[in-house]
């Protein structure tokens, strides 16, 4: 993939997410981190606040009438709804010409569902890949070849 100049590349997940620009060319990719957000990774206990609803235990077994919610992936979609927010911000704000978003299939999708018109008229690129732990290296390396 070329990567022009001063382009603007976010790497996320549910978790983390990294605002990199292309301080080099299409030729000769040198990404420098912009900004780096991330959330706690919490225990269940920290994140909900009472067991599911009516429930009724037999021998060897618990049920329940209501399914658990996922708190963590509650929390990763409002993690992702925020990072698509601050994206937003800075797309109207004209802080970047060209956009390329790198985030895991469920987080890309989680993100796509927040998009604006001011980031979709600036997004070149999408990569459902997972490479917000790649060093910097690698991460240039398998987008250049993507």
């Amino acid at each position: 993939m070329r990567i022009s100049h001063d382009t603007l590349v976010l790497v996320a997940d549910g978790r983390k997410s990294l605002f990199l620009r292309n301080e080099g060319d299409a030729e000769h990719l040198n990404l420098v981190v912009e900004d780096q957000r991330g959330h706690a990774d919490l225990a269940d206990h920290d994140l909900k606040a009472d067991a599911p609803g009516r429930s009724f235990a037999s021998v060897g077994s618990r049920r329940s009438a209501i399914e658990e919610t996922d708190y963590h992936q509650m929390e990763e979609d409002r993690f992702a709804a925020d990072t698509a927010a601050l994206l937003s911000r800075r797309a109207h704000a004209h802080h970047f010409a060209e956009l390329i978003v790198v985030a895991p299939p469920r987080a890309l999708g989680e993100l796509r569902r927040h998009y604006d018109k001011a980031i979709e008229a600036k997004l070149v690129a999408e990569v459902d890949k997972d490479l917000v732990n790649h060093p910097m290296e690698k991460l240039e390396t398998i987008l250049k070849a993507y």
